[in-house]
């Protein structure tokens, strides 16, 4: 049987990233939040760069 949930990065970033948080006032809200309590990563469209950064740093 198929599990509930599919992971999609893009689909992620669409729904959780740093726009998408921007573009409604909650989502404002919890980057606010997430500044606050000094967060490394504030959404998952930044967590996302590390990992690609982090990638290429290895080809290199």
């Amino acid at each position: 049987m198929k599990r509930t949930y599919q992971p999609r990065n893009q689909r992620r970033i669409k729904k959780l990233g740093f726009r998408a948080r921007n573009k409604t006032v909650g989502g404002r809200k919890v980057l606010k939040r997430r500044i606050a309590k000094g967060r490394k990563a504030l959404t998952v469209s930044e967590e996302y760069k590390l990992l690609r950064k982090k990638d290429r740093s290895d080809i290199r």
